[in-house]
């Protein structure tokens, strides 16, 4: 599994680089605090799965990088995909590292 630092992600977002950031937390969770990635709650990631890009770079993230380790995991098994990225430390270490406004919850 690819992983990518919360700094990466940031670089990212500065660039503007083209990537799709997917919020694997519950939607309670999401409305505490986000990063502005689309909301797909890990129950719902297998069968919406046609909402992740196949053809750019997806970075997946939670609260502490556990389940969107475990997503990033099943959908390169199932199906095969090969851009994913799990975000090291989830929106917890973004706060920590980059953005201490947003709550550590």
């Amino acid at each position: 599994m690819k992983e990518i630092t919360v700094q990466e992600l940031k670089e990212k977002m500065d660039r503007n680089e083209d990537f799709q950031l997917i919020d694997v937390r519950e939607s309670f969770e999401y409305e505490i605090c986000n990063l502005n990635g689309e909301l797909i709650p890990m129950a719902s990631v297998l069968e919406e799965v046609d909402r992740i890009s196949k053809d750019r770079p997806v970075i997946v993230h939670c609260k502490s990088g556990g389940r969107s380790g475990v997503i990033v995991m099943e959908l390169e098994r199932r199906f095969g995909m090969t851009n994913l990225y799990n975000l090291k430390g989830g929106i917890i270490a973004y706060s920590q590292q980059i953005d201490p406004s947003i709550p550590a919850y």
